[in-house]
Formats: C-alpha cells, sequence, structure tokens
C-alpha cells in the first residue's frame, strides 16, 4: 500500500509542488483543504464501518486497495480537467480507511501488548523503505507521461488486494458503542496522548510549509530536496529506534521525549541558524514525529477497547490531520525569515512537552487534568444557556414581553406630547383649534375677536 501511495505522490510532485512560488501557494492551499476533507467521512461513517462489517477488517483493506487500483486507472483519462480532485478525494478517503483499518489491526496479529511498538515500528519501516525505493522511479516516469506513474501503481494495489487475504477475518464489534466504550476512550492517559500527538503534527505541517517556500526562494530546489530527503530518512530513524525506546521506557516516557526532541532542536535551530540547521531539524522533527506515532498509536491499542478502535484512530487522525493543515497555511500565505519559522517549531515542542508533563503528573496524583479550550468553551454555553432556562422558569413572566409591558411586542407607544396652544394667525382671524377635525368648518367667532 505504502509503495502504491508514491505514485500519487509522484503526479504531486510535479503538477503542486514544482512550480514558481506564487502559483505553487494556491495548488498548495488546494492539496492541504483535499488532504483534510476526507476525514470528514472518515471520523463519523468510516471509523464505526471499519469496526463492524461483515467480513471484518481484512476485509475492508481488501476493498481499499481494489478501489484505490480502479479510481488510478480512472485517473489516468482526467489528469488535465477538473475530475482529477474528486478522484484525488477518493483516493485519499480510501487511504485514510486503510490507515485506520491497519491501526485497529496491529493488536489482532500481536501475541501481547509488549510487542505493539515492536509492530508498528516494523510496518513503519517497512512503507518508509518500499516508498523511498518506488517513489524514484515512479516520479521519473510521472514526467514522461502520466500514465507510466499510475499504472505500476494500480497494479501494486492489487497485489496488496491479495496479500491481505492472509489477514485474521473477523467483525469486532455487531452494536454500536456502549457508554462504557465511549468513556474508556475519553481516559485522560489517551486524551493527553492525543494532545500531545496534535502537536507533534502541527509542528511537522508547519515546518513541511515552512521549508518549501523560505529554502526554494533562498536556496533553490536543489537544498528544498536534501531536507526533504533528511525528513524521510528521519521519519525511518524514528520508526526504527522505537522499539529500543521502549525495551527501556513506557509509551508515555516515549512520547514526552519525542517532544522534547522538538523543542530541544527547534530552540538551538533558531539560534544558530543556516541551511544546514534547517536540515538537521527537518530530520529531528520527523524523527520525532514517527517516535510519537509508534507511542500514541500502542497507548490506543493498549487502553482502548477492542471493539472501537477503529472509531478512535478514525477520530484522532481527524484531529491531528486538522492540525497539520492548519499550522500549515500561515507559512503557505507568508513567506516567513528562517529563524522566525524555527522559533515557532521550537515553542510548539517546548509548551507540548511542558503540557504533557504538567497533566500526566496531574493525573498521577489524582487531580483533575485542567480542560482543553474547547472544553472550556463548551462548558461556558452550558452554563449560559442553564442559568437562562433557570431564570425562565422561576419568573415566566420575564420571558414573555407583553406580559412585562403591557402592550404588544411588535407596537412601540408614540410617548405623549403637550401640543402647543392655538394663537391668532397673522391674518387676524382666530387660529384653528388643534383638536378640530381636518375639514370641519370653523366655530363662529366669538365676541372681541379681531377682524381685518
Amino acid at each position: 500500500m505504502a509503495a502504491g501511495d508514491s505514485a500519487l505522490a509522484a503526479v504531486l510532485v510535479g503538477s503542486v509542488f514544482i512550480s514558481s512560488p506564487d502559483a505553487a501557494r494556491s495548488k498548495v492551499l488546494l492539496f492541504q483543504l483535499i488532504s483534510v476533507a476526507p476525514f470528514a467521512v472518515v471520523a463519523p461513517l468510516i471509523g464505526p464501518t471499519v469496526d463492524r462489517v461483515p467480513g471484518g477488517r481484512r476485509f475492508v483493506v481488501q476493498v481499499t486497495a481494489m478501489a484505490r487500483a480502479a479510481l488510478y486507472l480512472v485517473m489516468i483519462f482526467h489528469v488535465d480537467d477538473v475530475f482529477l480532485f474528486p478522484l484525488v478525494f477518493g483516493v485519499m478517503v480510501m487511504q485514510k480507511t486503510y490507515a485506520v483499518s491497519k491501526s485497529a489491526l496491529v493488536p489482532l496479529v500481536v501475541r501481547d501488548d509488549e510487542e505493539l511498538v515492536e509492530a508498528n515500528s516494523k510496518l513503519g519501516v517497512i512503507a518508509g523503505v518500499l516508498a523511498a525505493l518506488v517513489v524514484g522511479p515512479l516520479t521519473g516516469l510521472g514526467h514522461i507521461t502520466i500514465a507510466l506513474a499510475l499504472v505500476p501503481g494500480a497494479a501494486l494495489f492489487g497485489f496488496a488486494a491479495v496479500a491481505a487475504r492472509r489477514l485474521p477475518r473477523e467483525a469486532i464489534a455487531t452494536a454500536p458503542a456502549q457508554v462504557e466504550e465511549k468513556e474508556e476512550l475519553r481516559s485522560i492517559g489517551i486524551l493527553l496522548a492525543a494532545g500531545g500527538m496534535a502537536l507533534i503534527r502541527a509542528s511537522v505541517g508547519f515546518l513541511t510549509f515552512h521549508l518549501l517556500f523560505w529554502m526554494r526562494s533562498d536556496y533553490g530546489l536543489a537544498w528544498l530536496g536534501i531536507a526533504v530527503g533528511a525528513g524521510a530518512a528521519g521519519s525511518l530513524f524514528g520508526n526504527a529506534i522505537a522499539p529500543m525506546l521502549r525495551r527501556s521506557a513506557r509509551e508515555e516516557a516515549m512520547l514526552i521525549v519525542a517532544l522534547a526532541m522538538i523543542g530541544l532542536t527547534g530552540v538551538l535551530t533558531t539560534i544558530l541558524g543556516g541551511v544546514g540547521s534547517a536540515i538537521v531539524l527537518s530530520a529531528v522533527v520527523n524523527a520525532s514525529a514517527s517516535i510519537g506515532r509508534m507511542a500514541f498509536e500502542s497507548i490506543v491499542q493498549r487502553d482502548a477497547p477492542d471493539a472501537n478502535r477503529g472509531r478512535a484512530f478514525a477520530q484522532f487522525e481527524t484531529r491531528f490531520q486538522l492540525s497539520w493543515v492548519l499550522a500549515g497555511v500561515f507559512p503557505v500565505l507568508f513567506t516567513l525569515p528562517g529563524r522566525v519559522g524555527f522559533l515557532v517549531v521550537g515553542l510548539l515542542g517546548v509548551f507540548a512537552s511542558f503540557s504533557y508533563i504538567v497533566g500526566s503528573k496531574a493525573a498521577q496524583a489524582g487531580k483533575p487534568v485542567p480542560p482543553t479550550l474547547t472544553a472550556r468553551a463548551r462548558q461556558t454555553l452550558r452554563k449560559e444557556f442553564a442559568r437562562r432556562r433557570e431564570a425562565r422558569r422561576s419568573d415566566p413572566s420575564a420571558s414573555s414581553p407583553t406580559a412585562a409591558t403591557g402592550r404588544s411586542r411588535f407596537r412601540l407607544r408614540r410617548p405623549a406630547t403637550t401640543r402647543p396652544a392655538a394663537r391668532p394667525s397673522d391674518s387676524g382671524r382666530p387660529a384653528r383649534p388643534p383638536d378640530l377635525p381636518p375639514g370641519a368648518p370653523l366655530p363662529p367667532p366669538k365676541p372681541g375677536d379681531k377682524r381685518r
């Protein structure tokens, strides 16, 4: 599956990223939108489907592989028109569905929870190595013609569908999630790990697009390619050393190490500056992201209920991808100086490390973990609605405008004014009384009225 993804990467590299900076901005923003849009489908629909579909998660993997092969073949005929974008959207939906299924499948093929990090590490290394070996040739073929890159990609997905027949076939969940299962997904350990992983993905997204526009404008595409290669090598290195870290530390400690590495390297790169430091930062951030992802997936696979792992990974991946996109929008819109971008990455790592450590200590001491900004906003809205509901119940007249004012809600009474007294006109005739109806004759003059 990873090798098949390289075919789409080869197409996107030539059409999106290798162009003039001004033209690339709009294309990159569109790519970001397309990359986050599939999660609107994955989170509410695909997660439960992965857990409950007849035939189990193996069937989901086979369907996604065959669907992506078919979409690649159709994409060959629409690489230059607007139908390319819905096809890319469909491919990405299938890609995220497979990622959710893969993460949910891992606990079924290991002997115990101690092997989760090692299994996730092996999958990451295999995917990284095969993608690195295939992306170069496919990119070269894609520059000749798109079909030369997409046809091998479709064939690779066909092989993946056949290989998936060896996976275990079982449907984990037969009913919607119960209250107890949902509470397990909201445990303190999982929520803290999800918050730390979201900030890691934010730092990766920000650094990726910061280097894309800063390095290509100041140093050229050659140095950008070196930075991208360093990031890929860092990802492989992080996947490889994750099992060794797990032998000496728990998953939570691995996550703290990953966050601290991002913060420390970001601050040091800000001080040193230069393209060499940027390349090192790219490698370290991607290595830390791999270590953090191994730790997070193992925490969810260890603590989440079996029946809801698909739901859990779909929900969390939605948050992570949104963090990646939102953090990457700003460096796409504005090309920042190198040191400013490095400082942002460092501050993200420092803040994430501090927040995770404080939250973990609070959880160990039995104290409630401080709520997030979103949770605080929800609590404030609930309290305000409850206060207004109680006010209406205790004083029904206060909620009725007509009862409180004694008049219609939609009619405004004109304030009373004192009418001026009638006075003689300049012609010598008595002035028309103000209370006389229009058109009525004037009353006869009284004795003593002056007439001209």
